[in-house]
């Protein structure tokens, strides 16, 4: 099967753990070592079936330098797990638009460099899935590179809480194109929703009633500093309704961020409440604490996203991609439970692989 060619929107935190991922199990032999991996294997796709093509950016320590460096130039501050080699791919300036927000002007240092014609480089590069890794607030920026992504032919992925696969009017759009597009805001793999949603679906599934439960996470890095600015309100109503349709019954449910702590850098904590009562009534209550590292959780999930993606492309299927959209994102045009969402993907990869 061809590899599935990958243009990175954003290099930050979440596109380093993505690259170097790709070279940390391209080391793996005959499929050997790939702990961490949700699927070592999708539709006859593995890791080393996704490459790379393009990528852009908006700050000056990055526009320019290979994609490789560029994943460890300031303000990246995800771990280093892997030495990448080049791969020949030139970081290229984007449109700045609405990509740095009040909070992130004094950290991003915005290139001088004149933009570079987007639809132009996408189709010399051979791309064909357009990956937005841009910031929570950049709903324009988003939106200019779903348009370009149109104009280039490719499918767009949507990893921000900016809605586009979840709008009637892109899905349309998209349709029209006969392309795929799937988001919106990806889950992680470890992430404190996907954990906070089980928790309360085996307690409710073993007779639990939840009376009320909340999720605050705490975050360092750029982009946990650029949701508590202009995108606190639409994340915690993403991660709320997330959360609350996994219970068949109404409950006092607030999920989502509330704080940023620098020194973090890109670690995030986050707390859990849940109460309710069991058998006659008896009272219950957790209250835990749950700590990750926030770029790495991006990078399982994206892998299988874009192998499904590439399936997608394959079967010419258009519009938003259902099945891929419940499995992988917080706010998909149509919310299912977890184990519903893992069985439509699956059925998915089968019929399609």
């Amino acid at each position: 099967m061809p590899k599935a060619k990958v243009a990175l929107i954003g290099v930050g935190n979440c596109a380093s753990a993505f690259i170097q991922g790709l070279q940390f199990y391209s080391k793996s032999e005959n499929n050997q070592n790939l702990s961490g991996l949700r699927h070592p294997s999708l539709g006859g796709m593995t890791s080393r079936d996704i490459e790379v093509v393009a990528a852009f950016d908006i700050d000056e320590r990055k526009v320019g330098m290979d994609v490789t460096q560029a994943i460890f130039s300031k303000p990246n501050n995800a771990p280093k797990v892997a030495d990448v080699s080049k791969k020949g791919v030139e970081v290229q300036k984007g449109p700045l638009l609405d990509g740095v927000g009040e909070s992130t002007k004094n950290i991003v240092v915005v290139s001088k460099r004149p933009d570079a014609d987007v639809t132009k480089i996408l189709e010399h590069a051979g791309a064909e899935i357009v990956i937005n890794l841009l910031p929570s607030g950049a709903t324009k920026a988003s939106e200019y590179y779903a348009e370009k992504a149109l104009e280039a032919k490719c499918a767009f992925v949507n990893a921000t809480p900016n809605f586009i696969a979840s709008n009637v009017s892109w899905a349309k759009k998209y349709s029209d194109a006969d392309l795929p597009l799937v988001g919106d805001d990806l889950v992680d793999q470890v992430g404190s929703t996907a954990l906070h949603k089980t928790l309360l679906q085996l307690l409710s599934q073993n007779g639990v009633k939840i009376i009320e439960t909340y999720q605050l996470d705490v975050g360092g890095g750029t982009e946990s500093l650029d949701t508590m600015e202009r995108t606190r309100d639409v994340k915690r109503a993403i991660k709320t309704e997330s959360v609350a349709s996994t219970l068949p019954y109404k409950t006092e449910v607030v999920a989502g961020s509330t704080d940023y702590v620098d020194f973090l850098q890109n670690k995030r904590d986050s707390y859990f409440w849940i109460s309710g009562t069991y058998f006659c009534n008896a009272p219950m209550q957790i209250d835990l604490k749950f700590s990750t590292v926030d770029a790495p959780n991006a990078g399982s999930v994206l892998f299988d996203i874009v192998r499904a993606t590439k399936l997608a492309l394959i079967k010419r299927q258009k519009g938003t991609v259902e099945p891929i959209c419940a499995y992988g994102f917080k706010h998909p045009p149509q919310m299912q439970a977890l184990e519903a969402a893992e069985n439509a993907f699956k059925k998915f990869v089968e019929a399609n692989a």
